[in-house]
């Protein structure tokens, strides 16, 4: 399975020395060692954004630059745009960049690995594919 990872995973894993315990974190661990990570540069600049200090900025980049970076066009922004508006309608609150990632993983059949309710909310109004964790998974 391919995965797209949204901010609020990164963030998990990156932000503490002991990432934790949380299924998205280890179905993370798990999709970067199969090779099954997909980015866009939106994620990237929002994590960034998140850590001051320069050399977590330069590892960061590092780290980033081995994953396959997808690069919206003029189509997405358009389907992403539709996402948003359907959602709207539906009473599901969709933002800009959240419709754009969520395009995103329908064009390239990805699924999203996100701790954002946000997604699942989109996946009720929109064919989005979001990753949730097995019940023996689960903390107790």
């Amino acid at each position: 399975m391919n995965v797209f990872v949204d901010t609020s995973v990164w963030s998990l894993a990156l932000r503490r020395d002991a990432p934790p315990d949380v299924p998205e974190v280890a179905e993370l661990r798990r999709a970067l060692e199969a090779g099954a990570v997909y980015c866009t540069g939106l994620v990237l600049q929002e994590l960034l954004q998140g850590f001051a200090k320069p050399k977590a900025h330069r590892q960061i980049v590092d780290r980033f630059a081995a994953l396959p970076l997808l690069v919206p066009d003029r189509d997405d922004h358009i389907h992403a745009a539709d996402i948003r508006n359907r959602c709207r309608r539906k009473g599901v609150q969709a933002g800009t960049i959240d419709a754009l990632l969520a395009q995103l993983c329908v064009r390239y059949d990805l699924t999203m690995l996100t701790t954002d309710k946000d997604f699942d909310n989109m996946a009720s109004v929109v064919a989005l594919s979001v990753w949730r964790p097995n019940p023996s998974q689960t903390p107790r």
